[in-house]
């Protein structure tokens, strides 16, 4: 990947303050999603989207990498992507290790054991090897931001989690350790990480990824903990909403990326956290079976989401275009229903993060 110098970085941050103060511009930033494809042709959709301001990052997956020369490719893409951009993008993938592994050893990466392997392991030194193996990819391929470390507690009757040993531990203490771990050792190679998935997922009976699921009855507040202790040690670059429902924090039974109780007044109010909140898939049918567009996102801005992902990999995906999401944010606030400050709220939270090195 291409490396910008610290001046030539610091002067497109300039002229953004100087340029990027447009409505839509602003509205673009809120939008991250995933792109058709393992290139990106001068006149693929993604790079028109990106260079017209309708997107703010980009999400990977594993259909996007070429089996050939993986890295190399995959490097070459992510470089053509940041080249359209007037923002530097944010380019993230899903990358916990384990059963969540986009950078298989099969494409030339570093085997990457999953969470609860580490965890179960017990060495500060192993969990930073393998942190810094993840890192390392992830730096070399041109993707600046992994969705992880996982701050749920494992439970093995949960089906998207714990059955798949994506958390590192049932005991929160244990979780905020390791996940410190992972983050630093990301952040030494100027890697960005978001914890996931707020308010805890852990417990859940269900997966959101298939319809509505409720934690009310199994939800536990030390599932906050890990969260708490991230903030308080001024960690923390994103956190990642849930699409769960949890009545013991929200008693109207919004699933928590829509709900402002959980995101305006626990997270932000009375847990103190003042970066990124970017909700879970939007396609997700626990949201898009349940919500119409506009009303999702109307609900999750007015929440306190300031970036959406749209992954653009689940079935009836062409309505979630970027210049579809785009209008109807743009339509909420031209009818007064979102108040332009609240989009600079967002944005402004966007910008400082994209700034840290």
């Amino acid at each position: 990947m291409k490396k910008k110098s610290l001046h030539l970085f610091i002067l497109i941050f300039l002229c953004w303050e100087l340029k990027a103060d447009s409505l839509d511009i602003k509205i673009g930033q809120m939008l991250m999603v995933g792109m058709a494809g393992k290139s990106a042709s001068q006149n693929s959709a993604i790079l028109k989207d990106i260079r017209n301001g309708k997107v703010g990052g980009v999400l990977l997956f594993e259909y996007n990498l070429n089996p050939v020369n993986t890295q190399k490719n995959l490097a070459s893409l992510t470089n053509t992507l940041q080249d359209a951009a007037n923002i530097p993008l944010l380019i993230s993938i899903d990358q916990e290790g384990g059963k969540v592994n986009r950078l298989k050893t099969k494409y030339g990466f570093k085997e990457m054991p999953s969470a609860k392997s580490v965890g179960d392991k017990g060495s500060d030194i192993y969990a930073y090897e393998i942190a810094t193996t993840i890192a390392e990819a992830l730096s070399s391929s041109g993707i600046n931001l992994n969705f992880a470390p996982v701050a749920d507690l494992h439970n093995p009757i949960c089906p998207v989690l714990g059955k798949i040993n994506r958390c590192f531990s049932a005991d929160p203490e244990k979780v905020s350790h390791y996940d410190s771990i992972y983050i630093q050792a990301h952040h030494n190679l100027g890697i960005k990480t978001s914890l996931k998935h707020f308010p805890g997922h852990g417990n859940s009976m269900s997966d959101s990824h298939l319809g509505l699921v409720d934690v009310s009855r199994y939800w536990k507040v030390s599932e906050l903990m890990p969260y708490y202790q991230m903030i308080n040690l001024g960690m923390v670059d994103m956190i990642m909403t849930a699409h769960i429902v949890n009545r013991k924090l929200d008693e109207s039974g919004l699933p928590a990326t829509l709900s402002y109780k959980v995101i305006t007044e626990l997270l932000r109010g009375k847990m103190n956290y003042k970066g990124v909140v970017i909700s879970d898939d939007m396609q997700m049918h626990a949201i898009s079976s349940r919500y119409s567009l506009e009303e999702s996102l109307r609900r999750g801005i007015q929440a306190g989401v300031d970036m959406f992902i749209f992954s653009n990999n689940i079935q009836g995906a062409s309505q979630y275009t970027p210049s579809n999401i785009h209008a109807t944010i743009r339509s909420l606030v031209d009818k007064g229903i979102i108040s332009p400050q609240r989009i600079d709220e967002s944005y402004k939270r966007i910008l400082a993060l994209k700034r840290t090195r």
